[in-house]
């Protein structure tokens, strides 16, 4: 349609040019009587109708072009690769409107990749959440057609119930990690950080872990002074000082120690989490905070590999961030930074000395 409007305009400037050019043509014939004077303007006119003629082509052929340059523009970004015609630093029309159709594939292209990554996780989690429920299922099952026998003594039953129930809890921690880490994930949950003394934090941490201490027999010690404050959200953050408790009790054998410093920086307050467990082997420092990851040596403690995931997503998600120290058999320290304070209508730091 637009290449036949294209046609028609330049038809009709032609024949506009050729009938001006007729028109001179004849007034020239009857009010000018000296035939070298007629002879010249004769000769003009037919240059304005050539230079009319050779226009319209030029135009025709100009906008011809810059179809087929258009047309090569996005044959080459539906082939996905770049067009070999492309000259982003030309101030043209046509380099203008490439610009802005390779911009436009440039964002498609991301969201192709990015839907495609999404699709990979997605099967990646629904795998690893298939195998982390499979084993207490499995089990559940087991024990639940041991409890029908009618020839179990009531010592039996008791012991079977006893394991059954203890599946269920795996079952149900596995699930609620779950959830928690799908609202990491998916950005559901809503933080709300505030200037707040991290001691609280700590402690409100500590109390989820200390009777499994007290049963292993592990010391925990906690340095710090109660002034302290950082930028945090008490809730969240005592979820990620809980798992790191919980991961420093879990892999320190009977009698060890757990210990838990605070130290104000300028910009940051760290808090180490210090244990004397198994340790970490400096190659595997990155693959803790992986999802589902769970080292050989930690294979005998229960566990499905989400703690250390999950208490990295929630500081991440505060301005902070977690590094990890550890000598194999000796202990691990887990620093975790916080901002030291923040003023979130000035947006200015205050510093703790």
């Amino acid at each position: 349609m637009k290449k036949a409007y294209t046609r028609f305009l330049s038809f009709l400037l032609f024949l506009t040019a050729a009938g001006l050019v007729a028109a001179l043509i004849f007034l020239l014939c009857e009010y000018v009587p000296r035939a070298s004077v007629r002879y010249g303007l004769l000769a003009v006119c037919g240059g304005i109708m050539l230079i009319s003629a050779l226009w319209v082509c030029f135009q025709r052929w100009q906008i011809t072009r810059f179809a087929d340059e258009v047309c090569e523009t996005i044959d080459a970004a539906m082939a996905d690769h770049p067009p070999e015609n492309f000259h982003p630093y030309e101030d043209s029309l046509t380099s203008k409107v490439q610009s802005k159709l390779m911009q436009y594939y440039d964002r498609m292209r991301e969201g192709r990749l990015q839907s495609k990554q999404d699709k990979e996780t997605l099967q990646s989690l629904v795998s690893d959440i298939s195998h982390q429920v499979k084993t207490p299922i499995a089990n559940i099952r087991l024990y639940t057609g041991i409890l029908h026998k009618p020839s179990l003594t009531k010592e039996e039953r008791e012991m079977f119930l006893a394991t059954l129930e203890n599946q269920v809890d795996k079952l149900d921690f596995l699930m609620q990690s779950l959830i928690k880490m799908s609202r990491l994930e998916t950005g559901t949950f809503v933080l709300h950080p505030a200037d707040q003394r991290v001691g609280d934090t700590i402690a409100q941490a500590m109390s989820a872990v200390w009777i499994k201490a007290e049963r292993k027999n592990i010391r925990l010690t906690v340095e710090c002074r109660p002034e302290i404050t950082v930028w945090h959200d008490s809730k969240w953050t005592a979820e990620a000082f809980g798992n790191l408790l919980d991961n420093a009790v879990k892999y320190t054998k009977e009698g060890g120690s757990v210990a838990i410093t605070v130290r104000p920086w300028q910009f940051y307050t760290r808090i180490d989490i210090t244990d004397t467990g198994i340790g970490i082997s400096e190659e595997h420092y990155n693959d803790v905070f992986q999802r589902f990851y769970r080292a050989q040596e930690a294979a005998s403690e229960e566990g499905v590999g989400l703690g250390l995931y999950l208490a990295n997503g929630i500081i991440n998600r505060q301005k902070g961030y977690i590094s990890v120290k550890s000598r194999v058999g000796e202990g691990t320290t887990f620093s975790v930074y916080l901002l030291s304070s923040y003023n979130e209508q000035t947006g200015s730091k205050k510093w703790i000395f």
